[in-house]
């Protein structure tokens, strides 16, 4: 006769028949990343490559547009051409990446949700810092204004405040799509090419700045090819320190419509073209 099964019960040996795992030992699922953690994952990571080929490309896009648009609508097309490179390079990316190019604007272009109080501080701040580097430069750009152009004529005040009129398009047409793309893209993306910083009024500056200051000129060069247009790459360093200065473009946005509303108005003032 065959053996009987006495005493202890048979061992257990497969892990179907374990006894189920109480709430304490249960294994934890990995916790699934956040939206951020994901998107900043998709960020482009720094390429000398990708910003030479931008540059080039929106430079021509830029140039192209500005000889093939009817004059009335020079502006509005130049101003949406950087507008949709900058989206593309920064604008559609993590809200971490549009903040280290600059481009937070108080949370205005970043993909989460708008806070009052933070729109109000930073434009506060960009106000001030703006109105603050005008009144020190608006006499002697003045000065130099007249010189450079060898003005001998009296100012005509009624005929040069009807330039003040155009603040609203040179923030939004010219200001904001320029500045959101040689500070907020190309400025941004320089930086990392210069180990050396000078320390200048709590600013970091690198070669950055003069290097997409430039560029700046080149583009302003090729889409009206005076030998003057280059005499822009001087403001575009107080862009450039703007920039770097208060980590946004939203000062250098104002300062940079303000500048161009005091040369319309000089002109016209002046009796210029």
């Amino acid at each position: 006769m065959g053996e009987t099964n006495g005493g202890d019960p048979p061992e257990r040996t497969t892990a179907d028949e374990a006894p189920p795992l109480g709430n304490d030992a249960r294994p934890s699922a990995p916790a699934p990343p956040s939206v951020d953690a994901a998107d900043e994952a998709t960020d482009p990571r720094p390429s000398h490559t990708r910003t030479v080929v931008a540059v080039v490309v929106t430079t021509a896009i830029v140039t192209a547009a500005s000889y093939l648009t009817p004059e009335p609508y020079v502006a509005t097309a130049v101003g949406l051409a950087f507008l949709g490179a900058t989206y593309f390079l920064v604008l559609r990316h993590s809200a971490s990446y549009v903040a280290s190019h600059g481009l937070s604007l108080g949370g205005l272009f970043e993909p989460k949700g708008l806070s009052p109080r933070r729109i109000a501080r930073d434009a506060a701040g960009a106000l001030a810092w703006a109105i603050g580097a005008f009144a020190i430069i608006a006499v002697p750009f003045a000065i130099g204004f007249r010189m450079w152009f060898h003005v001998r004529r009296p100012f005509g005040w009624h005929v040069a405040l009807g330039a003040t009129d155009a603040l609203l398009g040179q923030l939004l047409v010219i200001a904001l799509p320029e500045e959101a793309f040689f500070r907020g893209f190309v400025q941004s993306e320089l930086e990392p090419l210069f180990a050396r910083r000078v320390r200048f009024l709590g600013a970091d500056l690198s070669g950055a700045v003069p290097l997409a200051s430039l560029v700046f000129a080149l583009g302003h060069l090729l889409t009206n090819p005076q030998p003057g247009r280059l005499a822009v790459f001087f403001p575009s360093l107080l862009f450039g320190f703007l920039r770097t200065r208060t980590r946004g473009v939203g000062a250098g946005v104002v300062f940079h419509a303000l500048c161009n509303i005091l040369s319309a108005t000089l002109a016209r003032g002046f009796g210029l073209p």
